[in-house]
């Protein structure tokens, strides 16, 4: 676990640093790898090449390389073993860190023991939508928990992977809503809304980007998204704790990770590296098409939501029943 101790030293290295603004970085290494768990082409890697181009003070080349396999555990091993030297960093979702120790025994990492985080990179919020499966009638969070209590052989709901923040989300609302909903997980989002709009599954918990031109082409409908306020996407739809379900609210982040014992010097520069990267035009303009918020925080209060984060999943995981396949 995070002890206080070490909250402190990351803490006091930000202060040493001048972490709490973004400061210029030096180049330490030719060439940088930049780990990312997930295929080509999915949101990490296009927000990892974002941050790879508008880093070059950091590295002059920051190679990204894709490691995908155990939903981003694959690349999480990797990082473990990798050098302390700053030649090796990651990104990667929130889930892998604060959810996934309370899904499987036996990691090959430890999530807190492991790894120095730098800085979060990203937030955002889900999205509730229902597809064609769900009468048209269904216009609010409230209308679909009935529709379920009268129909519950079709209340259902997909999210993009089993045991991430998305499906728990689901569980959480299920579970304050008193209904039962069955979970059906895929590989991705894609095939989730391919199943959504197909009328194979009744709802789904996804990304915006995944859902928001559907929604916009009026092929699904958004009920209410997870954030503490309304995305400025969707300014008309309400949050679920405006839908009545005060304290679900569910944000999803990606961070950058060192190896354990990377010398805090290291973790400085490269904290202020990526902090400068997510103020130039491109990075943002390319969040912004994602529908991802700017983050960006000291290694201290990074630290401090994943110990936060892991601490809130936790019940509600166990709570649930649920045991992955792997």
């Amino acid at each position: 676990m995070i002890t206080k101790r070490r909250l402190l030293t990351v803490a006091g290295a930000a202060g040493l640093f001048g972490l709490c603004r973004p400061a210029q970085s030096q180049v330490i290494r030719a060439t940088t790898r930049l780990l990312v768990g997930f295929p080509p082409g999915g949101p990490v890697d296009i927000v990892a090449r974002l941050l790879a181009n508008a880093m070059k003070d950091y590295a002059a080349t920051i190679i990204v390389e894709n490691r995908p396999g155990g939903g981003g555990r694959v690349a999480l091993e990797a990082l473990r073993t990798s050098a302390t030297d700053g030649s090796v960093f990651l990104i990667t979702p929130a889930s892998m860190i604060v959810i996934h120790p309370h899904v499987y025994k036996s990691l090959s990492y430890s999530p807190l023991r492991d790894f120095t985080p730098v800085t979060t990179v990203c937030q955002f919020s889900l999205v509730l939508v229902v597809g064609p499966l769900v009468p048209a009638h269904v216009a609010t969070v409230a209308d679909f928990i009935a529709w379920c209590r009268a129909n519950p052989k079709l209340a259902t709901y997909g999210s993009p992977s089993a045991g991430a923040v998305p499906h728990f989300t689901g569980v959480m609302l299920a579970r304050a809503a008193g209904v039962e909903l069955l979970h059906v997980p895929y590989q991705g989002a894609a095939p989730a809304m391919q199943n959504l709009l197909g009328g194979e599954i009744a709802a789904n918990v996804t990304v915006l980007p995944a859902a928001l031109p559907h929604v916009q082409a009026g092929t699904i409908r958004a009920l209410a998204t997870t954030g503490p306020q309304r995305s400025p996407l969707l300014p008309d739809v309400p949050t679920l704790s405006e839908s009545g379900f005060p304290g679900l609210d569910s944000v999803e982040w990606f961070g950058i990770f060192v190896p354990a014992k990377t010398p805090d010097d290291i973790v400085g520069k490269l904290n202020g590296a990526v902090r400068e990267a997510l103020t130039t035009n491109e990075v943002k303009a390319g969040l912004a098409k994602l529908s991802f918020e700017v983050a960006g925080n000291t290694p201290g209060e990074f630290a401090r939501l994943i110990q936060a984060s892991t601490e809130r999943w936790g019940p509600i995981v166990h709570a649930s029943g649920f045991t992955p396949d792997d």
